[in-house]
């Protein structure tokens, strides 16, 4: 080998070994602390999507329960806060959690695929493996899905039903909007399977949040872990694609 193909290669290797330890994200934000990040806020969407559906099943309470329930949540803490105030600050909450979320998921999954340049991961089989290796797509369809839902049903702005109504602090208006959006067979159509993608990425990342949260599992725990897991998700999606199928086949209406 020539002296300048030995400069050349020695070059060469030296720029594929400076890619490859390139600092990726912060260097404060190890994978360790972004996986606790990611266990704590997917904790924090689990309650928070569990709670949800449980004030969604009031609208079987008819519209002046339902209602009155919206009603509640909007002037919570008032007068300490003004109308809304309450809703605003855990909505704010809820996107610094999701924001979160969705870095340190990036991040982890960047500096992965850099560590592996051309090779795949293996090892995960069956369900394991297909929730896995599918939850940055099930995340991004769910993030999709949330701004639909917020532009929908709660800023009624664009994609939401004809004659929306706004709420105020004399009245709600849930009820019927939620009627109104629901009656449209595509609305209805792409809630059943945001609600089967949230109950993948739900029954998968309450998995690992617990796993991240560096709980010692024998194999007999890892699998009742999991089947919590499911059966969590599960729960959730089941009790969300009643009210749209409900709706739908006019059982409220």
């Amino acid at each position: 080998m020539s002296a300048t193909s030995s400069v050349a290669a020695t070059s060469a290797t030296s720029t594929g070994a400076a890619k490859q330890h390139k600092q990726i994200g912060p260097k404060w934000l190890s994978n360790v602390l972004a996986k606790y990040i990611m266990a704590v806020t997917g904790v924090v969407f689990g309650i928070f999507v569990l709670v949800h559906m449980y004030g969604n099943l009031k609208v079987y309470t008819g519209a002046e329960h339902f209602n009155d329930y919206a009603l509640f949540l909007r002037s919570l803490l008032m007068p300490l806060l003004p109308f809304e105030g309450f809703l605003w600050l855990f909505r704010l909450a809820l996107l610094v959690c999701l924001i979160g979320h969705v870095y340190c998921g990036w991040l982890i999954s960047a500096r992965a695929r850099a560590r592996r340049g051309g090779h795949k991961r293996r090892g995960l089989k069956g369900f394991q493996s297909f929730t896995t290796r599918t939850m940055p797509v099930t995340g991004l369809v769910l993030l999709f899905f949330i701004i639909f839902h917020i532009l929908d049903l709660t800023a009624g702005v664009g994609v939401a039903p004809e004659g929306f109504q706004h709420g105020n602090e004399a009245a709600s208006y849930a009820y019927q909007n939620l009627i109104a959006s629901f009656s449209r067979p595509l609305v209805s159509l792409f809630y059943l399977l945001a609600m089967v993608i949230l109950f993948l990425h739900l029954a998968h990342g309450l998995y690992a949040a617990v796993s991240d949260f560096g709980v010692t599992m024998s194999q007999k725990v890892r699998s009742w872990v999991i089947l919590l897991s499911g059966l969590f998700a599960l729960i959730v999606m089941l009790g969300n694609i009643s009210i749209p199928i409900a709706v739908f086949t006019g059982i409220i209406s």
